[in-house]
């Protein structure tokens, strides 16, 4: 498989098959493709649905394989942002957050990753659920904004606004921590809660969550009097 990405600040991964090779996405991830692209809607089971509903995603997947010999297949982002292809072996899965996951090559399991701590997770609100990658292949995930990469060393430690946090390798810990001090949290316009990451490994933070865009969008609308 060949891909390239084309089309921020909606792109688009545009991926070349050859003859039997197959692409892996959520219900309704489809843009375009050449017409001997053949799809098969699959669940892999009632553990994996429900793993797959948990983390964001629809119950089933589409299979869309290349018939007779090479074929085209085109996967667009579902928000204005950044789409980014990450290699998976078994050796080094990724945690992403809920609704991340765009398409994949045949070989790349998606699951539901549930933080340690529960009971930070859900005070902390968003980052509780979230969705792990794991297997062989290539995945492409959608990342809200732009993307900024940054590589952890062994115990370095970044705190980041809650929703901000897009990707991780998964030798990266994460905890949601309450932002200290009455007046700083009922004041300071941050929230009650931030997320701390713990290195060694990747992560990769978003620079406009879908839900804060949400938010700002709501501002502006007039409300009916």
């Amino acid at each position: 498989m060949r891909y390239q990405i084309k089309g921020e600040p909606m792109p688009v991964v545009i991926c070349d098959l050859e003859g039997n090779e197959t692409m892996i996405c959520e219900s309704g991830a489809m843009s375009w493709m050449t017409t001997n692209m053949e799809m098969e809607t699959t669940g892999g089971g009632l553990g994996k649905m429900f793993g797959r509903m948990f983390s964001g995603e629809n119950m089933f997947q589409n299979r869309y394989t290349a018939k007779g010999g090479p074929g085209q297949i085109a996967f667009a982002s579902s928000f204005p942002g950044s789409i980014r292809a990450v290699e998976i072996t078994p050796s080094s899965p990724v945690i992403c957050q809920k609704k991340a996951f765009l398409a994949s090559t045949e070989g790349v399991e998606l699951s539901v990753y549930f933080q340690k701590r529960l009971g930070s997770g859900f005070f902390g609100g968003e980052g509780f659920v979230m969705q792990k990658l794991s297997g062989h292949g290539t995945a492409f995930i959608e990342i809200d904004g732009a993307v900024v990469e940054y590589q952890l060393e062994k115990g370095q430690q970044m705190l980041i606004d809650t929703g901000y946090l897009a990707m991780m390798d998964d030798t990266v810990t994460m905890e949601i921590t309450q932002i200290k001090g009455v007046k700083n949290a009922l004041l300071g316009g941050e929230g009650l809660f931030n997320t701390l990451v713990t290195g060694p490994g990747r992560i990769l933070v978003q620079t406009m969550p879908m839900s804060n865009f949400a938010s700002i969008i709501a501002s502006l609308i007039p409300s009916k009097g």
